[in-house]
């Protein structure tokens, strides 16, 4: 019976660390985002893409679109 109570102490005292440590993580992670925002910089934005990259992703995404409805077995 003491070793039961042993063991569910130790796991909820895991717990609670775990708990712990996420939350000063996203806590740090906000804070961060307050930076980039007050420095008046965009969050992690995707450069420009030339345009031809810009066409041939669109292609590829035709291209599985099409093979999506083929295995699904729907006619285009």
């Amino acid at each position: 019976m003491s070793e039961t109570i042993i063991w569910a102490g130790a796991l909820i005292a895991v717990t609670f660390m775990v708990c712990l440590a996420v939350l000063k993580g996203w806590r740090s992670w906000i804070e961060f985002r307050r930076f980039e925002i007050a420095a008046g910089r965009a969050p992690a934005e995707a450069p420009e893409l030339p345009p031809a990259v810009r066409i041939e992703m669109a292609h590829l995404k035709e291209r599985l679109r099409k093979l999506e409805a083929i295995a699904r077995g729907v006619d285009l």
